[in-house]
């Protein structure tokens, strides 16, 4: 099961609206004969290319899934029926699957059939791996995880600076690359021009869809995120919805969601995160500085945070990480819960899971 999850993993952020699924096929002899993850837009599933792999090996083999299977007809048949047609003499689900036309169809198919069925192997990890897609499929939206580099203290040094190293960066890529989508404010985009793409060798293909929160519609045509719109996806949430830059943004390939505004006429968060999860994506990684991580927080829209920290201390010359909010008060709070930490280089990084 762990190299199912394995495989899983290898699919977050390119398998968006559906759950990346991780299957691996283990013979009578104990060979592992067939392994696969969702492919690219969610198909073909795991469990389907595990079984091609597997042949007529598959027969009387165990099965190792890491979501439970599907049990409905949609683009593909059922990986439910799939396994059956296989002849596969056991299965072994990591979780289950939320979603109506699955969430315990799938199991009660696979033992109506006379299959061993073994449930809740490494339940845990599969849950983390799947909050995405969970948020999506019951609260309807994604999963928000926040991504902060800064100094010791929890600050920023401003425009143009790198605090944290080179290797922070790199992972901060590979963060990218395994998100759909990918979240900044308008004022990231007139201070800094980025580009928001995925850099890593032999990664620059899973570029995420790069999302701006733009309430007045101030992006630039000429900003490099317009300019490659056509090239990678680029949406910008406004509360705009007609007129002059409207359609000259639209004739370029950006994607315009129009969203309700709050009292302070800007993009109301909430709406927006509805709204990004109608359009499928299940996970989004926000870089969207200090001001729009701030409100995300505020209206309790985050999930997970990652912090990346140097060991330098910029005090009262720096500028705050998080607007308002201290860094490492937030940090305390009873809710956040440490998940993982490591070193990049001379920095640490953590990641944290917010319960709600």
């Amino acid at each position: 099961m762990k190299m199912a999850l394995g495989l899983a993993r290898r699919g977050l952020g390119t398998t968006w609206p559906n759950p990346s699924v991780g299957c691996v096929v283990v013979d009578r002899q104990g060979h592992i004969v067939g392994r696969g993850h969702t492919g690219e837009g969610g198909r073909p599933h795991g469990e389907t290319i595990a079984l091609s792999c597997a042949g007529k090996a598959a027969e009387g083999a165990v099965a190792y899934v890491t979501l439970e299977p599907c049990a409905h007809h949609g683009e593909t048949p059922p990986c439910a029926t799939s396994l059956i047609k296989a002849g596969v003499a056991r299965v072994v689900v990591a979780t289950g699957d939320p979603d109506w036309r699955v969430s315990g169809k799938g199991l009660a198919l696979l033992k109506k059939t006379g299959i061993l069925v073994d449930f809740g192997v490494c339940q845990s990890e599969a849950n983390q791996l799947n909050q995405g897609f969970f948020n999506k499929t019951s609260e309807g939206r994604p999963m928000v995880t926040v991504k902060i580099a800064s100094s010791q203290d929890g600050m920023i040094a401003g425009a143009d600076k790198w605090i944290t190293g080179p290797e922070s960066r790199q992972r901060g890529h590979l963060l990218r690359a395994n998100h759909d989508a990918i979240l900044v404010g308008i004022g990231t985009v007139l201070t800094d021009n980025p580009s928001l793409d995925c850099r890593l060798p032999g990664l620059r293909s899973c570029s995420p869809v790069r999302v701006v929160v733009d309430s007045q519609l101030r992006i630039p045509e000429g900003c490099k995120l317009v300019e490659t719109a056509k090239k990678i996806p680029t949406w910008v949430i406004t509360t705009v919805n007609s007129g002059e830059k409207f359609d000259a943004l639209k004739s370029l390939d950006v994607k315009l969601i129009s969203c309700g505004a709050n009292q302070q006429a800007r993009v109301d968060m909430t709406k927006m995160m509805e709204r990004l999860g109608q359009e499928g994506i299940t996970r989004l990684l926000s870089e969207g500085g200090a001001e729009v991580n701030a409100s995300l927080i505020e209206a309790s829209l985050i999930d997970r945070l990652y912090w990346f920290r140097s060991p330098d201390v910029i005090g009262k010359g720096g500028l705050p990480a998080l607007a308002s909010i201290e860094l490492n008060e937030l940090l305390a709070r009873p809710n956040f819960h440490l998940l993982r930490t490591g070193h990049t280089g001379k920095d640490i990084w953590q990641e944290y899971e917010i319960g709600h």
